[in-house]
């Protein structure tokens, strides 16, 4: 493990200990887990990018053509559309 020392603005430092207060967590465990979240998002960000841009407009089309051209079922509608 490894040890650092960030500074918090007071408000912050103060809704974080309530709500791992009100959660069970010590602030450490908030706080790493708060982490481990933010790099999860921004890492599968990264990876859905890099897969967007080897797409195909072509590929796109043909798996779209695929999709029979139906109503939806019973309860699938857009809210005002059915």
């Amino acid at each position: 493990m490894s040890r650092v020392t960030i500074e918090l603005p007071e408000s912050l430092k103060n809704s974080i200990e309530a709500l791992a207060a009100r959660e069970g967590y010590s602030i450490n465990q908030f706080l790493v887990s708060a982490a481990g979240e933010k790099l999860a998002v921004m890492q599968t960000m990264e990876y859905l990018r890099r897969e967007a841009e080897q797409g195909r407009r072509a590929d796109f089309e043909k798996y779209l053509a695929a999709v029979p051209n139906v109503p939806p079922a019973e309860g699938d509608e857009q809210p005002g559309h059915g």
